[in-house]
C-alpha cells in the first residue's frame, strides 16, 4: 500500500475522508445482512471511523485493520477507550471490549485471521485505492474471507478523471467486474451529493457469495 502517502495524510491532519457521524447507509442497510448480533465484522482500512462503535453497539465483534498507528490512537483517545496492546502475526495493535484493531498492511491479513468473519463493512477502503490496487484489494478479500461472508460496500462516482482521489471514483460497472465472479451483487440504494465541489453519486451494494 502507499504507506508514505497515508502516513503523511494522518500526520498532517488531512483526513477529510473521515466522517464525524455514523454513516446513514450503514444504519439503514446493515439489517439486510440478517446477521446475529455476536458475529464478527471486518472493517478494512478502518481509520478512526465511528461506524465501528455503531457496529459494536449492535453486538458485533469488530476486526479493524488500519495502516496508520496515529489513526488508531486517535480513535481510542477521541472515544475515551482503554485498550491493551497486542501483536498478531505481521500486525501490532490493540484489543478492547468487542474490538481488535490491527495496525499494518491490509494485504498481510491472512485467512486464518478471518476465520470467524461473517461480514465486511467497506465505506472507505475500495475508494481509497487507485485502480490497480483495487484489483488486488478485491482479490485479497475474496481469498481471505470464509465462504459465507457478506460485504456491505459503499462507493462513490464523481468527475471524469479516474486518477483523481482519494477518494477515487469507482463506477458501478467496476464493482461488478471486481467482485461479480465470486459474489451475487445487489445495488441497495444511491444518493446524490458532492465531492470536491462536484456532483457525486454514492451507492451502497450488498455482496453475497455465489452458491
Amino acid at each position: 500500500m502507499q504507506a508514505d502517502f497515508w502516513h503523511a495524510m494522518w500526520q498532517s491532519g488531512q483526513v477529510g475522508f473521515h466522517q464525524p457521524d455514523i454513516n446513514a447507509f450503514l444504519k439503514d442497510y446493515w439489517p439486510m445482512l440478517g446477521l446475529e448480533g455476536s458475529e464478527e465484522v471486518l472493517v478494512p482500512l478502518c481509520g478512526k471511523t465511528l461506524d465501528m462503535l455503531w457496529l459494536a453497539q449492535q453486538g458485533h465483534d469488530i476486526l479493524g485493520v488500519e495502516l496508520s498507528q496515529k489513526a488508531l490512537d486517535e480513535f481510542l483517545a477521541e472515544n475515551q477507550l482503554t485498550a491493551q496492546p497486542v501483536a498478531h502475526h505481521a500486525f501490532c495493535g490493540y484489543e478492547l471490549n468487542k474490538m481488535t484493531l490491527l495496525c499494518g498492511d491490509f494485504f498481510d491479513l491472512s485467512p486464518e485471521q478471518c476465520t470467524h468473519i461473517a461480514a465486511v463493512y467497506d465505506r472507505a477502503a475500495l475508494v481509497a485505492l487507485p485502480s490497480k490496487m483495487r484489483q488486488r484489494y478485491a482479490q485479497h478479500l475474496i481469498n481471505i474471507l470464509p465462504s459465507h461472508a457478506q460485504i456491505l460496500l459503499v462507493n462513490v462516482e464523481y468527475g471524469d478523471d479516474p486518477n483523481m482521489g482519494p477518494p477515487f471514483c469507482v463506477p458501478e460497472a467496476e464493482v461488478f467486474e471486481l467482485f461479480g465472479h465470486a459474489f451475487k451483487i445487489e445495488v441497495l440504494a444511491q444518493s446524490l451529493g458532492q465531492r470536491k465541489g462536484m456532483k457525486a453519486l454514492e451507492k451502497v451494494f450488498l455482496l453475497k457469495r455465489n452458491s
